[in-house]
């Protein structure tokens, strides 16, 4: 059962998220819309750190003083991981004209939803892969732990989901329909979960290479995508501020309750 909360969490966070178009008007303030940046950075960051690059480092401390090198290569990895994905798929990002990747002709609304999508990979993969940690028993990393995870992701899901469903309501979308491609950008989530438990239950001794990529994924999301997008125009102090938020709020329960 806490395998089943564990993988499904995050994505309840998401859908939650994509219900305020039934709720709210068709678009977020731009004040609001930084501070839901800042503050999802915030937690994809201090989930990136204790949660994921410490207990990889844990994990090689047999290595001596090499024991960085797991977690630094797996990191690595999964930065430029991310980086053929933003190669290869076509994607738009919130607030701009010009989509990303490959030339397509798809729609606006559904690039949209694709870039989304892409930021959703490496956090099911980051919950799949503590979740693996905890079945197979490693010390450094609990069920608690992977819980607090999975929560942790799903409080930032809830400002993305949000982010992607109100934006589409505004290009003229129904709001059953905006919520529906809003919710759907998150299923991405259990499933890479899913298949990192399985891939990592099955090569144990790289979990720590596993646990720094999906840690660098996450990474790269944050700092190619959500800063800048806090940042963006005046008032980019209301981003900082969302992020401090994010980020101590993630550090509390990954200590208090992990």
């Amino acid at each position: 059962m806490e395998l089943f909360w564990g993988v499904i969490i995050p994505f309840i966070g998401t859908t939650a998220g994509a219900a305020c178009v039934f709720f709210l008007k068709n678009e977020i303030k731009p004040l609001v819309q930084k501070a839901l940046l800042g503050f999802a950075s915030g937690v994809m960051v201090a989930a990136s750190v204790w949660s994921l690059l410490i207990p990889a480092m844990d994990m090689s401390e047999s290595m001596g003083r090499l024991a960085f090198l797991p977690a630094a290569a797996g990191l690595l990895l999964g930065v430029a991981f991310l980086l053929l994905m933003d190669r290869i798929v076509p994607h738009l990002h919130l607030g701009s004209e010009v989509s990303e990747g490959p030339k397509t002709t798809l729609k606006k609304t559904t690039m949209l939803v694709l870039a989304v999508t892409l930021h959703n990979i490496p956090e099911g993969m980051a919950v799949g892969v503590v979740l693996a940690g905890a079945l197979m028993g490693e010390s450094q990393v609990s069920m608690a732990g992977a819980l607090v995870l999975s929560i942790g992701i799903a409080i930032q899901n809830f400002p993305e989901g949000a982010i992607i469903s109100l934006p589409l309501r505004s290009e003229g979308e129904s709001r059953k329909k905006a919520f529906l491609n809003g919710m759907l950008s998150g299923v991405v989530e259990p499933v890479a979960a899913v298949l990192t438990i399985l891939l990592a239950s099955l090569i144990e001794p790289v979990l720590p290479y596993l646990l720094a990529f999906a840690a660098g994924a996450m990474i790269y999301v944050v700092v190619e995508e959500l800063i800048p997008e806090a940042s963006e125009g005046e008032h980019s102090n209301i981003g900082t501020i969302g992020f401090a938020v994010g980020f101590v709020i993630m550090m509390m329960l990954d200590v208090a309750l992990g």
